[in-house]
């Protein structure tokens, strides 16, 4: 399933609120996990992530290096608790839910962590939710896609409409509170309609998702799609599925987080929110990255070399990079732009060219549903409007 090692963000969008923007966070009292799970049983045609079909194998031995690797981050890195954990891949329930389990309990959190789980729909079953449930995960991620079959097939995912429903209807049972459903756009042979389907689906399930990422579909280098000209998403066409998103879940009270991220109050994703904030994070696993006051490092990339270099206790480090304070400044700034809080109104100019693509809202400058399908050019304009 996989969204990512670092970070999110598929599409590079953001939307504006008629609400006053909400006050900076303060990054420095917070802190995450990320626990990276490689192991997939299909691997989609879209995804250039560092996940496996053929290493379950490894499954019990890379289970015990990541809580190798917790216990040595606490120990020698002195790892604060965490306010949020996230366990990505990959297809985190592929994994033994005992196994899961294992690692969760090596990590310590704070009292109220939020703790999420990626999920295929067609693993959740009672049971396995229960588990996690016992385990202190508070919160699910399903990733759905689409609720239209054909798509579903055109990219590349094993589960049909029905899994869909079955696991929403089972996540809500379990008492999450909090819970979220990934969607893609732009997939082969989605039409307009399929997309405004799959939309009405998920906002007309008993329980709908208080939380949910709508993704435009990217083609990766390396990928089958990347081969398959023919199957490459066209970008006016989603750009028009994107504003019917955004229109569709404000009119159903959702409020846009992030360029594809919208929750409804009170459901703001706590991880994503972490890595927006441009705050620290320590990731676990192979492929897994971290930062830490301007250090962002990345572990090695397959799960067999993970494994063998804990087990040696050597670095599974296999690069890193130090951020001078200039550079931190403009990734904060960049990082807020995708955001509905926005930046400080002087970090972009009263630019001609961005009339209709930015709005001052207050002291700040909030991209327009128009500047979120443009955010990356926008990002060009930003200037420090306090370079110390």
């Amino acid at each position: 399933m996989g969204r990512g090692q670092s970070g999110r963000g598929r599409c590079g969008r953001a939307v504006l609120t008629a609400d006053p923007p909400t006050p900076e966070p303060d990054a420095a009292t917070s802190f995450g996990v990320y626990v990276h799970v490689p192991f997939c049983r299909h691997r989609c045609d879209y995804c250039a992530f560092a996940t496996y079909t053929d290493r379950d194998h490894l499954m019990e031995a890379y289970a015990a290096a990541c809580v190798t690797e917790l216990r040595r981050a606490v120990e020698r890195e002195g790892m604060p608790a965490a306010a949020s954990v996230f366990v990505g891949g990959g297809t985190p329930s592929r994994l033994p839910a005992d196994l899961l389990v294992s690692v969760l309990a090596a990590v310590p959190v704070a009292s109220d962590a939020e703790v999420t789980v990626e999920c295929n729909p067609e693993d959740v079953t009672p049971e396995l939710l229960a588990t996690y449930r016992a385990a202190g995960v508070t919160r699910v991620s399903l990733g759905v896609q689409s609720t239209v079959g054909h798509v579903l097939e055109g990219l590349g995912r094993r589960h049909g409409p029905a899994h869909v429903t079955d696991a929403a209807a089972l996540v809500a049972e379990a008492g999450f509170a909090s819970w979220n459903m990934d969607l893609i756009l732009g997939g082969a042979g989605e039409r307009d309609e399929d997309w405004e389907r799959s939309l009405a689906d998920v906002l007309g399930l008993p329980a709908p998702p208080p939380h949910i990422s709508a993704y435009a579909l990217t083609v990766e280098p390396g990928t089958p799609l990347d081969r398959v000209p023919d199957r490459h998403p066209d970008d006016d066409v989603q750009a028009g599925r994107y504003e019917t998103a955004d229109r569709v879940l404000s009119a159903a009270g959702y409020r846009w987080e992030e360029i594809s991220n919208w929750a409804l109050p009170g459901h703001e994703c706590r991880h994503n929110q972490l890595y927006w904030d441009q705050g620290d994070y320590r990731g676990i696993g192979s492929a897994a990255h971290s930062h830490r006051a301007g250090r962002r490092w990345w572990n090695v990339r397959t799960p067999d070399r993970y494994v063998a270099l804990i087990g040696a206790d050597g670095s599974t480090v296999a690069g890193e990079e130090v951020l001078d304070a200039g550079r931190r400044r403009f990734e904060a700034l960049a990082l807020a732009l995708r955001t509905s809080r926005g930046v400080p109104s002087g970090a972009l100019p009263e630019d001609p060219d961005l009339e209709g693509l930015v709005e001052r809202v207050g002291d700040r400058a909030v991209l327009t549903v128009r500047g979120r399908l443009l955010a990356n050019a926008v990002t060009g304009y930003l200037a420090d409007p306090d370079p110390g």
